[in-house]
């Protein structure tokens, strides 16, 4: 992707990211939420979207609608936080950000958390809240799931696990800066280890103990890249080139290429992890959500007959 913008605001934000990072270490769970939650006062919803509160049948989520788009198709959405934390208000200026630039509904879920509700409790969430929209009306063909880090790794968990109880597919999936596999010990944790201001490989393995909670860190489930991914619909992967996860979005691409699945990965550099969260600073998060939302109205555009891609 473009080299525009790198630099003196790459270089900022990272060494940003890296101060918070020390300034979060030795915090407790409950204080890591409570500081992941602040985004929502600390980075605004653009105009012109309505955020309200839904009721996934005892699952909490939360709506984010643009003005004119009551009867849009829908993305699903799975928040990132390792799994034990990030919540809907966390990714609100996201979610909302990429309601508009997919001309979308958006459909935030706040999934059970570990150490709580460990592995595989997440992933039931996620059916139950693909279930939930199509029981509402909604045509699978009107929806698409999506995520970013390890609400990467839960759209692609989340997918498999719909197809194994026989039920349709959405019309396609994005995944950003996905966490697919749970051992965290692949190339990139080393090579890009200096890079990425905000993974490091002993704190994100200590994060998966947590929701794996002594499961199999290959269980397809948990590391769709342990899977056959054979059935699923339409991917589009965004990494960033200075993550330690690269890795994982690599291998996921593949093996769903392999799978016969149509993957597409983009490679973007200079950026790190989830970059598009940032978009109110950096440019190249702003053109990385028009992206994704071209794509996902390009896709449901041509599942709901009207052409092929």
């Amino acid at each position: 992707m473009s080299k525009e913008g790198k630099g003196m605001e790459i270089g900022r934000l990272k060494e940003l990211i890296r101060a918070r990072s020390r300034a979060s270490e030795g915090l407790s769970i409950e204080e890591r939420r409570k500081a992941m939650d602040g985004n929502a006062n600390q980075f605004p919803v653009p105009a012109g979207v309505t955020v309200t509160k839904a009721d996934l049948g005892g699952l909490a989520a939360e709506w984010n609608v643009p003005d004119g788009t009551e009867s849009a198709p829908v993305l699903l959405y799975f928040h990132g936080g390792g799994y034990v934390q990030g919540s809907s208000a966390s990714h609100r200026h996201l979610t909302s950000r990429l309601a508009l630039a997919a001309n979308a509904r958006v459909l935030s879920v706040d999934y059970a958390l570990a150490p709580e509700a460990p592995f595989p409790a997440a992933v039931m969430d996620g059916v139950k809240a693909y279930r939930w929209l199509i029981a509402s009306g909604v045509q699978p063909n009107e929806i698409a799931f999506g995520g970013d880090s390890a609400g990467g790794g839960l759209t692609m968990a989340a997918l498999l696990a719909v197809r194994d109880e026989g039920l349709p597919m959405p019309a396609a999936a994005i995944a950003i800066s996905p966490w697919t596999d749970l051992t965290c010990d692949t190339g990139t944790y080393s090579s890009r280890a200096e890079a990425d201001p905000m993974i490091q490989q002993a704190g994100i393995k200590s994060i998966a103990g947590l929701y794996l909670n002594g499961a199999d860190p290959r269980h397809p489930l948990a590391s769709p890249n342990h899977a056959d991914l054979a059935g699923l619909p339409p991917l589009l992967i965004h990494v960033g080139n200075d993550e330690v996860l690269l890795d994982d979005a690599r291998d996921l691409h593949q093996r769903a290429r392999s799978a016969g699945v149509e993957a597409e990965i983009e490679e973007w550099e200079d950026m790190i992890h989830v970059w598009h969260a940032f978009y109110q600073l950096l440019p190249q998060g702003e053109r990385a959500i028009e992206r994704l939302g071209g794509y996902l109205s390009q896709r449901w555009t041509a599942a709901q007959g009207g052409g092929a891609i």
